[in-house]
């Protein structure tokens, strides 16, 4: 058994590389394809908003950055303004005893 020959094989292409989304689903009003986003390289700014809700966020940009970082952004910066609100309220009294009631020191009413 020998080696296949080299001239047999024929010789492939630059592989084609699949562009990355540019339209997106909204995490506000859940409408497949109505986020997009704009990059404006040369001012550094990145706007992403949606055609249905009008939801926008804009953020920093560098020669690196697509599309779809501005929109993982998006959904980071969401969650932690969801997790900032949710961890200032107070949860509610999951006991059924009712509360103490307030004592008050140093009053002269006696």
């Amino acid at each position: 058994m020998g080696k296949r020959k080299k001239s047999s094989r024929k010789p492939q292409g630059p592989r084609r590389k699949d562009p990355l989304e540019t339209t997106f689903t909204c995490l506000f009003c859940h409408h497949d394809k109505s986020v997009t986003v704009r990059l404006d390289r040369k001012e550094g700014i990145a706007q992403l908003f949606c055609k249905v809700c009008d939801q926008r966020y804009q953020s920093k940009v560098n020669h690196l950055t697509e599309p779809i970082d501005i929109y993982s952004e998006w959904i980071d910066a969401a969650d932690a303004a969801e997790r900032e609100t949710t961890s200032t309220r107070r949860p509610a009294a999951s006991s059924s005893r009712p509360a103490p009631a307030a004592v008050s020191f140093g009053s002269d009413e006696e």
